[in-house]
């Protein structure tokens, strides 16, 4: 289905519901930060439709990619895209953050795009479960889920770095093209360092 090399999937290939999705211009961002390897471990925390889970689980063909999802929905579409994509090397697990990432095993990269309001306990099992110069992602649209990521990882002595994306997508409109704005987008990129 997708034979590029590069991620940058595009949205309308996702089978979606009502469930979020990382859009492809943010997904692309985060991926890049991910640092992936070709036998990455990785969780995607709050998958949502599974669009970081399958650009993941493509790069990282040789790893696994555990991916956590609390509504039933987002259940079915992560196993539904991930049957769309043919991708083998995905988890997916059922279950509300902290306690579903309790028995997994340790990630080398965790991509968080959802906390259902538990951050700082996810925060604590992530950084203690993950591996020595793992990376953790965060996405997140308000300040204060960037300054409790940013000021979590300081505190745990992980190289922090906050980028603010601002994306604007072309729209026809009648015979003219108009650019129409996305939400900013925060994306907290922290390294654990060995």
């Amino acid at each position: 289905m997708w034979q590029y090399m590069t991620p940058g999937i595009p949205d309308e290939y996702f089978v979606r519901g009502n469930v979020p999705m990382t859009k492809e211009e943010i997904r692309v961002l985060s991926i890049s930060k991910l640092r992936l390897k070709e036998d990455s471990v990785v969780w995607d925390i709050g998958a949502g439709t599974g669009s970081v889970t399958v650009e993941a689980a493509l790069i990282s063909k040789k790893g696994v990619v555990y991916s956590i999802e609390k509504e039933e929905e987002g259940v079915r579409l992560i196993n539904e895209n991930i049957k769309k994509f043919n991708v083998e090397n995905i988890v997916v697990v059922y279950g509300l953050a902290p306690d579903a990432l309790l028995d997994l095993p340790s990630p080398d990269r965790v991509f968080i795009g959802g906390t259902g309001d538990k951050m700082y306990q996810i925060f604590d099992i992530v950084t203690t479960k993950l591996k020595e110069d793992g990376v953790v992602v965060v996405n997140g649209i308000t300040l204060d889920t960037v300054y409790s990521a940013h000021h979590c990882f300081k505190q745990r002595l992980f190289t922090v770095q906050t980028i603010c994306v601002n994306i604007s997508v072309s729209k026809e409109a009648g015979n003219k093209t108009m650019m129409v704005s996305q939400n900013p987008v925060y994306i907290i990129s922290a390294k654990r360092e060995g």
